[in-house]
């Protein structure tokens, strides 16, 4: 038997030789051109990787001159890009479908700043008013999407190998380890003293490098999904699974601590997705051949619909028992308030603090801006008209994504995200049903912190944060990449041992 083994290994080196000699060979007879159009797009692809790292510094990116800074930065690597294609002459973005509705979004949100709509003021004088109730802020909006739509399509043109795939899960993992370990350390050595590295960390205020707790559970929940789906989808090596394992108890630790309703009911979500995808994802071929194993014996029995039911109770009982005792007293009473924030018969306050009260002023806003929304971005404007509390505490976002985008984008705007969504989910459908079990596998990952992401946004409003909104077209990149990051073994081992 290890005779045998020892004679696949040396074979395997073989073949990476031969592929690393077969490169070279390539690598020279190429123009200088499309040489230099190959060291372009490497430039681009690990500068999208250090600005993606680098958001989530300064509070996620919320600042305006930081947002500027992101955003001249994605601008210069789209130049770069430009360069690049016209180099090597290939200017397929391969993901026109996702691409579109995007850019139809910016174009709408410019058009809501233009002054289209004629009114009669006093004096009979005519006004041109734009639809958005703040066309600045809107033209704030495109911007920022502009930059976000861009850094999605270069990472889709730029992740054209497995090697680059796995680099930027590694990144998105790494990034939310990073994230948890600085807020538990923040958590447990930051005293009454204003400022923890960054000045406006205060006590008791946020977690992480987060002003706000709910917008670091969202980094946190991407983060965990992936991992756990890159151990649950069972296309990876049993070493890195074990890795993933690692990376995913702090992060879980780090979100549970955070105290954020809103992240442990997306955290749940994730955990109830993965136990239903369980049983679909198809184990390896090469693990079947080899006897399966502990995860391929429970995919196979989770075919029953009696055992996909225990393990999901048996999941969900596990690990709500984990969040109260993680989580303790503090977690205990914000769950408490929970009742009190969607309930229409709790006790009436003026302050607005409530969500209930918040989604109701923005159904109103709706109705008056069925069409064309009342301008994105613009919403902390047009929400003081159908607001009716104290004024104490003004809500500036509708708590609720998906609201939001109603209210600021009106049909238009809520038919071209359905027109994403629905590009996105046919393609990720395919990428699920790949022949290639890690492809699959990053799939199933990816669509596991998206999910989370989808039920936290039903009371929250991560993703209006930079580096939060930047990592979920990330994860959107990784579950819907293309074939090019299927390679034949002997590819794989070579791409191992390349730079890049």
């Amino acid at each position: 038997m290890k005779f045998e083994i020892a004679q696949v290994e040396k074979k395997s080196q073989l073949q990476a030789r031969e592929a690393d000699a077969e490169l070279a060979r390539r690598e020279e007879r190429k123009p200088v051109r499309l040489r230099l159009a190959g060291l372009l797009e490497r430039l681009i692809f690990y500068a999208l990787l250090v600005v993606i790292a680098l958001t989530v510094i300064p509070y996620g990116t919320v600042e305006p001159w930081w947002e500027s800074l992101f955003e001249c930065a994605v601008l210069a690597l789209g130049a770069l890009w430009i360069i690049e294609g016209m180099l090597s002459g290939a200017w397929r973005l391969r993901v026109c479908g996702l691409v579109a509705p995007l850019v139809a979004l910016i174009v709408f949100a410019f058009i809501q700043t233009l002054p289209l709509m004629k009114s009669e003021g006093d004096g009979g004088i005519i006004i041109w008013r734009a639809i958005s109730l703040s066309p600045y802020e809107t033209r704030l909006f495109a911007f920022k999407l502009i930059g976000i739509t861009l850094a999605g399509a270069l990472l889709f043109r730029c992740t054209s190998s497995r090697y680059r795939l796995r680099a930027l899960i590694y990144l998105v993992i790494g990034l939310g380890v990073a994230s948890a370990l600085f807020g538990i350390m923040r958590q447990t050595t930051q005293r009454d003293a204003p400022g923890f590295v960054l000045p406006f960390l205060m006590p008791n205020s946020g977690y992480g490098t987060f002003i706000n707790r709910n917008h670091f559970a969202f980094l946190m929940e991407m983060a965990l999904g992936l991992a756990l789906g890159m151990v649950v989808g069972g296309g990876e090596r049993r070493d890195r699974a074990l890795i993933y394992l690692s990376a995913a108890l702090p992060v879980w630790t780090a979100l549970v601590l955070s105290n954020s309703r809103g992240g442990i009911f997306g955290m749940l979500s994730q955990l109830l997705f993965l136990a239903l995808m369980f049983s679909v994802m198809r184990p390896p071929r090469e693990m079947m051949e080899k006897g399966g194993g502990a995860l391929v014996w429970l995919k196979l029995k989770a075919n029953s619909t009696l055992v996909r039911a225990a393990l999901i109770c048996g999941l969900v009982l596990a690990m709500i028992a984990g969040v109260l005792w993680m989580g303790g007293d503090p977690l205990a009473r914000r769950l408490e308030t929970m009742q009190g924030e969607i309930s229409a018969n709790a006790e009436e306050g003026r302050e607005g603090t409530r969500r209930i009260q918040i989604w109701n002023a923005t159904w109103r806003l709706i109705k008056d801006h069925q069409v064309a929304g009342a301008g994105f971005g613009a919403y902390w404007v047009a929400i003081s008209q159908y607001y009716d509390a104290s004024g104490r505490l003004k809500p500036y976002q509708a708590h609720n994504d998906y609201l939001e985008v109603i209210a600021s984008g009106g049909v238009i705007g809520a038919a071209l995200l359905v027109w994403f969504i629905i590009a996105f989910i046919r393609r990720a459908r395919e990428r699920l049903r790949s022949n290639d079990p890690f492809r699959r596998t990053a799939c199933l990952g990816a669509l596991a912190g998206l999910f989370g992401v989808a039920a936290h946004s039903l009371v929250d409003f991560g993703l209006q944060i930079t580096v939060n909104a930047l990592v979920c077209m990330a994860l959107v990149v990784i579950a819907t990449i293309d074939e090019r990051v299927e390679e034949t073994p002997s590819q794989n081992v070579s791409a191992l041992r390349r730079p890049f």
